[in-house]
């Protein structure tokens, strides 16, 4: 299918597969979609800047990037932000359509329904998009496709004037009339206020004038204060929205000083913000800021998952406001028609794009879409392929990549082709078809995909790497397997015992038959600094202790990882150490004691600052130490391994000691953690028809672990 990207400054409309159909979401058949002069202007703009422009605008950017520096390297780190670079922006949040497939789980909706669509996550220029419950909103019957496109315009136009609370018989001014301007007019007007517009352009001046605006302010008839005193009396108007875009404070401080006293200013638009305290003070004003279509905006249990906000306590949702703008649509209160300028169709976004840049500049122009991709189902090609792929050499597992987030980008594609004659990348499977494509063509897989399913039928995969959210990595593990694909598997191997139970199954009912490889991805093991520390182990003649501690860094309480999707970290990540255990005993264990903090604080969650104790079958006794407490600045991992008389000290895996034995420290510039020896060693199992580099059993107990300190961790809760 065609969508459109934002990539170097330019805007391509581009062959990406179509996305799959997730639970809690519907498939639409997109016929119209509205492009945002302002935002979508700006990231074109942004996107044509150099790399050192980009990092002196967003510091804080530019200080995650030298931080991963820091950890993966330069060359890693380069790979990631040319991936990002190359596969661009994925653009538009405002467009209409015919839903084509339902998702379990999605209520209100049916397959032939119109709807109107919102959000940058969701709705693109595309010729299909996947829209979750709370981003879409049944279009009326009299609403075209052409007027509904424009919903999410409408909805932030709505939200701020629900900020600015107007009263039957006020005056509100309305800086800057673009098209956020045109419908804030006219909702105000609806409202029963007065609307006195200003606007650089003369013409847009007339145009809101003739759809209902009571006057408007001309800049070269004198200052704008002047001219909203003059029209409001002497007084000042009740409030003003500011829907322009400039980088002036002044047009604030205007704002403020066109208000009579106990007015409000609401911003909706992105203007320069060093406030006068002079403009406020004396008149004791408001200064309310607007923020997107309403509440919800920002919120992943109410956009991603569905959880809406009972009307009783929040009676204008983003999706209420919606709906409420399509109304007034169909009751001819707002007019949207007369604000399109012009169609075009998604092939021709350059020229739509280029036209928004011209000297004048139109008010609103939408895309089209062909009917071709929305006559049913059957038609949205899930797959696409790579114009220019690399050959595979003879010999080499032919891997398919599903999830192509970040860590994949930035450590599995590496490895897979810095080891060619060991690996080759057969398919990408990504959320998002455009970050598909992108990340084959850079890397050279065949093709591309958005449903895994696709991958696990082509006869010429010999293995899959799953690096998704961890809520579906067994059920995606047990699929592959199924089907007969080997499987590495980031971490966690489940979330649950009944998960853990159904992949010992699937393996316990093969019986002595051939079965796939299973490897879950606990790579520290492989690590060159523990290869070392095992072969020193190996004459050991005592039991260990094994102090492990992990400075894991806070991260917000509303991340990911804490949720249903991650598992929490102690699933999600120490894990990784319960398999080092396991590792450095070679037994099983007998015994696990859990003692957690309970912070004073909710900034900080019980699950994230624990130790975790347990004695295994050799006699050896572990303890890992688990804090989100510590400093960012402070090293992330240290293992000590106390035995026969030696210290074994791994710092970070960069430096590697020993004390009360002549072994000779072993340092790596960057943290060497495993994963492309990890890589290594599982595709030459393939190749050499070997068992799994990680015994099943070891996997399942490192699993078990997690699951045991979890199930502690909120019993003491």
């Amino acid at each position: 299918m065609k969508q459109v990207l934002i990539r170097r400054g330019e805007a391509v409309a581009d062959d990406v597969p179509a996305p799959a159909l997730e639970a809690g979401t519907a498939l639409v058949a997109v016929q119209r979609s509205c492009i945002s002069v302002g935002t979508e202007l700006s990231g074109l703009k942004r996107s044509a800047m150099p790399i050192w422009q980009l990092a002196a605008r967003y510091p804080d950017h530019a200080k995650k990037v030298i931080q991963t520096v820091a950890t993966m390297g330069v060359s890693r780190t380069w790979n990631v932000v040319q991936g990002q670079l190359s596969a661009g922006t994925p653009a538009g949040y405002s467009a209409a359509g015919i839903v084509v497939q339902v998702g379990p789980g999605l209520e209100g909706i049916r397959p032939g329904d119109r709807v109107a669509c919102a959000g940058a996550q969701c709705a693109h220029h595309a010729e299909v998009i996947r829209v979750p419950q709370n981003l879409m909103t049944v279009v009326p019957d009299a609403v075209t496709f052409e007027e509904a496109s424009t919903v999410a315009l409408g909805a932030i136009a709505m939200q701020g004037v629900r900020r600015a609370q107007p009263t039957l018989g006020e005056t509100f001014v309305v800086i800057g009339l673009g098209v956020l301007g045109q419908l804030t007019a006219q909702l105000l007007r609806a409202s029963g206020c007065r609307v006195i517009g200003i606007d650089l352009d003369a013409t847009r001046l007339a145009f809101a004038q003739e759809l209902g605006m009571h006057a408007g302010v001309r800049l070269d008839d004198g200052p704008d204060v002047d001219q909203v005193t003059r029209l409001t009396d002497g007084h000042g108007a009740d409030g003003v929205v500011i829907t322009a875009a400039t980088a002036s404070d002044a047009v604030v401080s205007s704002a403020f000083r066109m208000c009579r006293r106990k007015g409000r200013v609401v911003l909706v638009g992105d203007v320069g913000l060093n406030l006068n305290r002079a403009d406020m003070y004396a008149k004791e004003l408001d200064f309310f800021i607007s923020c997107s279509y309403g509440p919800g905006r920002y919120d992943s249990s109410y956009e991603e998952r569905g959880a809406d906000y009972p009307l009783a306590y929040v009676r204008w949702t983003e999706n209420r406001n919606m709906s409420e703008y399509l109304r007034l649509i169909e009751q001819g209160r707002v007019q949207v028609k007369p604000l399109i300028s012009a169609t075009y169709p998604v092939d021709q976004a350059d020229a739509a794009y280029a036209a928004l840049q011209s000297p004048n500049r139109p008010l609103l122009v939408l895309l089209s879409y062909s009917s071709a991709s929305q006559t049913g189902p059957g038609t949205m090609s899930t797959v696409v392929q790579n114009p220019k792929p690399l050959p595979a050499r003879a010999g080499a597992v032919r891997f398919a990549l599903i999830g192509a987030g970040g860590f994949a980008k930035g450590m599995h594609l590496p490895n897979l082709h810095a080891l060619p004659n060991l690996c080759h990348l057969r398919g990408v499977v990504s959320r998002s078809g455009h970050n598909a494509s992108a990340t084959a063509r850079r890397w050279g897989a065949t093709y591309c995909g958005t449903d895994y399913h696709e991958v696990l039928k082509d006869a010429e995969v010999d293995a899959v790497i799953i690096a998704t959210r961890h809520n579906l990595h067994a059920s995606m593990t047990l699929d592959a397997l199924r089907a007969g694909k080997h499987v590495l598997l980031e971490k966690p191997l489940a979330l649950s015992r009944l998960e853990l139970e159904s992949l010992s199954r699937f393996y316990s009912d093969a019986g002595s038959s051939a079965t796939p490889l299973l490897l879950t991805g606990f790579n520290r093991r492989f690590s060159p600094h523990v290869t070392r520390i095992k072969e020193w182990l190996a004459a050991r003649t005592n039991p260990m202790i094994i102090n492990y501690r992990m400075n894991a860094g806070y991260l917000p309480l509303d991340h990911w990882c804490h949720g249903p999707e991650g598992g929490g970290r102690n699933l999600g990540e120490a894990c990784h150490i319960y398999d080092l255990f396991t590792f450095l005993t070679g037994a099983r264990v007998a015994d696990i004691n859990v003692s957690a903090i309970v912070p004073a604080t909710g900034h900080y969650k019980r699950q994230d600052n624990f130790t975790a104790s347990m004695t295994f079958a050799d006699g050896s006794v572990a303890t890992l130490t688990y804090t989100a407490l510590g400093a960012k600045d402070h090293a992330k991992e240290r293992m000590e391994i106390f035995v026969d008389g030696k210290v074994i000290a791994l710092d970070d895996y960069k430096s590697l000691t020993v004390s009360g034995a002549p072994r000779k420290p072993f340092k790596t510039r960057l943290p060497e953690k495993g994963q492309k020896e990890e890589l290594e060693a599982f595709a030459r199992a393939i190749q050499q028809g070997g068992p799994s580099p990680i015994a099943l059993w070891e996997q399942e107990q490192a699993t078990a672990i997690a699951l045991d300190v979890e199930g502690a961790l909120n019993r003491e809760i």
